[in-house]
């Protein structure tokens, strides 16, 4: 069994973990063996097979982005799993959770078990699949083992896997275990815009079709149901402020997640961006970008997640409303968080808490998201002075785009590490036999707010 030890690293180390501020950065040396970390304060001079030094750098847990649409099968043309989780090694992100909207939809353990054999073939960091929810797959849900959860469709899907129906809906979190997470937009009211706005080109009206209304609306609406039925339950990709009345009221059963470009990206920035920026839910105002800042600073919102969701550049050039929705981030998330940090926006800890800690403990993910004894050593050292301007051509996503071409960024990944073992460098670039692993899912661990401590290893 190899022994690596990452020597003088600044530890970016777990506090009491419901509030985000609460850990600490220290100086470490973090011994790993056998995929795992052995001892996260070992002594500077521990017997070790490999060396990194890390001196002048941060080490943070791996990211896990648990929300991302990687288009395999049915839809590789716009990325694949291989591509995919490139783009995720370069960012730091060593697990990815993917949704099942792809063709054909991961609604039965069969579409799931042959998304899994496809990961294991093809990519360089680990992976988890959720199962899609339908109006009558219930058994299949209650059927489906060591899966992150399921995804229910209200509203943006087309057939079986919109779930829009409240007897359908009641079924599902009455009757199901697994937890849930949904994409939560008002199908009733977004078809009452688009009838209303009927023939328009004009990309900004995506935000009036896909307004605050369909998203609070149809928040309310799940998190009420999750609430009723006792049902742990995930809120997708929160884009507006109004939303976050449905998560103030303390619950077991709730937690959320905002995505970058709900932050950074309001309706102001159309102009600039068009259809880049084109996505569902829809990008809101900048007092939406502010509240949902606060959310985060507040514990109202746990986790940072992408929804990854690439299509190809000619697709989106096309006249709105033909242009579809979806922006690739997976590569580009942590720098952007770090390029806060930089600015004294935010602080380690907290990145380390939303995006690597808190999605460990919503999803089950056992010895994952933190340094410490026992974890698995999903690891990303970074720079946290090095500044690179993100460029299309640079993308490692099959599309070769992004959102933020031309954006500077202070602060970058230079080492990920997957079960302790280096997948991609800065200097030395991927190593491609390097292949990620499906994690334990282990949902009686209680969820997040039951882990305050961290999920703790699968043998814990």
């Amino acid at each position: 069994m190899a022994r690596t030890l990452i020597r003088n690293a600044q530890a970016v180390l777990p506090g009491d973990g419901i509030h985000s501020s609460s850990g600490t950065v220290d100086l470490r040396h973090v011994l790993i063996e056998d995929g795992k970390i052995l001892d996260a304060d070992a002594s500077s001079t521990a017997s070790c097979d490999h060396l990194i030094e890390a001196d002048d750098l941060f080490l943070l847990p791996g990211v896990i982005d648990d929300q991302v649409h990687f288009r395999e099968p049915g839809l590789t043309h716009k990325e694949d799993l291989a591509t995919a989780s490139h783009a995720c090694a370069a960012g730091g992100v060593t697990t990815f959770l993917e949704m099942p909207n792809t063709k054909p939809p991961a609604i039965t353990i069969e579409g799931v078990q042959a998304k899994e054999a496809l990961a294991a073939e093809k990519s360089l960091v680990n992976y988890g699949f959720y199962i899609g929810a339908t109006p009558n797959n219930v058994a299949e849900l209650n059927a489906a083992q060591n899966v992150p959860g399921i995804k229910i469709f209200i509203g943006s899907s087309t057939g079986n896997l919109l779930v829009d129906e409240q007897a359908a809906l009641e079924r599902i979190f009455a009757e199901t275990t697994l937890p849930i997470c949904a994409h939560c937009e008002d199908e009733t009211t977004v078809r009452a815009n688009a009838e209303r706005l009927a023939g328009t080109t004009d990309i900004h009206d995506h935000s009036r079709i896909r307004d605050e209304a369909a998203a609070v609306i149809s928040t309310a609406r799940a998190t009420g149901l999750a609430r009723r039925h006792q049902h742990r339950f995930h809120v997708l990709h929160v884009s507006t402020g109004a939303e976050l009345v449905s998560l103030v009221d303390p619950s077991p059963y709730l937690t959320a997640e905002v995505c970058p470009h709900h932050l950074f990206f309001n309706v102001d920035d159309y102009d600039r961006l068009g259809s880049r920026i084109q996505m569902n839910p829809s990008i809101k105002t900048a007092e939406d970008n502010a509240k949902l800042w606060q959310a985060l600073q507040d514990d109202v919102i746990q986790v940072i997640a992408t929804d990854h969701a690439p299509h190809t550049l000619e697709e989106k050039a096309q006249p709105y409303p033909q242009s579809p929705s979806g922006l690739p981030a997976v590569e580009n998330s942590l720098a952007l968080m770090l390029n806060q940090c930089n600015a004294g926006k935010v602080t380690m800890p907290q990145i380390a808490h939303w995006m690597s800690d808190a999605p460990a403990r919503v999803w089950g993910i056992t010895g994952k998201g933190r340094i410490a004894n026992g974890y698995d050593a999903d690891l990303v050292l970074v720079r946290m002075n090095s500044e690179r301007t993100i460029r299309d051509e640079d993308q490692h996503t099959k599309n070769r785009w992004s959102p933020w071409n031309g954006e500077t960024l202070r602060g970058w990944p230079v080492t990920t590490i997957v079960n302790g073992s280096i997948v991609w460098s800065i200097d030395g670039g991927f190593r491609e036999k390097i292949r990620g692993q499906k994690p334990t899912f282990d949902h009686a661990r209680g969820g997040f707010w039951n882990t305050a401590d961290g999920i703790g290893p699968t043998n814990a």
